[in-house]
């Protein structure tokens, strides 16, 4: 995720920092070879390199547009994530309702709410491939994370423990039919947006368009020392790196966009969305309850068999 605004430029060369180097040895070589040993002949038409850099500069334009957005598509998921977050947080607590707005019922919002913040933070580990419940502890249950032993995907099982709550609430008359049907709608948008996520984490980028691309910059930097340097001599080490340099950064910055779950500065920010979702529902239920009437331990209450 984006840990500061501006990337540090360490960070960024260091990525293109060993085929700097083999560039500059290369550059170097035929330098030499032409200067010291005359070896003259071995100059081109400087429209050769220019041509392939052409060509090359259309490629890897398509590639970083294409991954720019798939990184775009990502972070939009995850902004509709934030939206029906704070919808559904809305709904439990303004529709579900009990007499005299018991215990149990502000339970029931309580846990609702912790389980869906529980969801973001899951969802983001998952796509990252690392400890999907890191910390669920301190917003579930121990019965609800006995229940997500079964699921491999365990962002899918929490979806599962909010749709049994609320069909239970339903038959428990805590709300109606149509506020069920508005509710279950936000969790089927929640699904949709997991599922998007999902698509772009598993849809590989073409590996034969990468290979291809990555070919013809390799050739472009071979020939381009022998377009210039009739012109630039011993200049041209400078100017072949520089040039080099450019295309192999927007190489890279294409790699690292196009997938936008990976755990890089690059990514899509899913952690600090995560805690700003964390922020306002927790906000939203403590402004909702009465710190009174709210449980300071969790009840066993006959209805929360999850």
């Amino acid at each position: 995720m984006l840990l500061k605004n501006n990337i540090p430029s360490r960070y960024v060369f260091g990525k293109i920092k060993k085929e700097v180097l083999i560039v500059t040895a290369y550059a170097v070589f035929v330098a030499v070879i032409y200067i010291n040993f005359h070896f003259t002949r071995i100059s081109i038409p400087i429209a050769v390199p220019t041509m392939l850099g052409t060509i090359l500069s259309l490629l890897l334009a398509f590639r970083s547009n294409q991954a720019y957005d798939r990184w775009w598509e990502a972070r939009t998921l995850w902004g509709a994530i934030v939206n029906d977050s704070r919808t559904l947080t809305r709904q439990v607590l303004n529709f579900v309702d009990t007499p005299y707005n018991s215990v149990e019922a502000l339970y029931f919002k309580e846990r609702f709410v912790k389980r869906q913040i529980a969801w973001c933070y899951s969802l983001g580990q998952s796509l990252r491939r690392l400890e999907p419940l890191e910390g669920a502890d301190k917003l579930m249950s121990k019965e609800q994370l006995a229940y997500l032993r079964d699921y491999t995907n365990k962002p899918v099982g929490l979806l599962q423990l909010h749709g049994e709550d609320l069909r239970r609430a339903y038959k428990e008359g805590w709300i109606n039919k149509y506020q069920q049907i508005e509710i279950d709608g936000t969790l089927t948008r929640l699904c949709n947006s997991m599922g998007g996520c999902e698509r772009i984490k598993n849809t590989v980028f073409p590996a034969t368009y990468s290979l291809y691309t990555h070919l013809a910059l390799i050739l472009f930097i071979l020939m381009l020392p022998f377009g210039v340097i009739d012109v630039f001599g011993i200049m041209m080490v400078p100017l072949v790196v520089a040039i080099a340099s450019s295309f192999l950064l927007i190489e890279k910055m294409a790699i690292h966009l196009q997938d936008p779950f990976e755990n890089k500065p690059t990514d899509t920010p899913m952690s600090t969305i995560a805690q700003t979702i964390d922020r306002d529902l927790k906000q939203m239920l403590r402004e909702y309850k009465e710190p009174e009437e709210a449980p300071k331990k969790e009840q066993k209450v006959a209805f929360y068999i999850l």
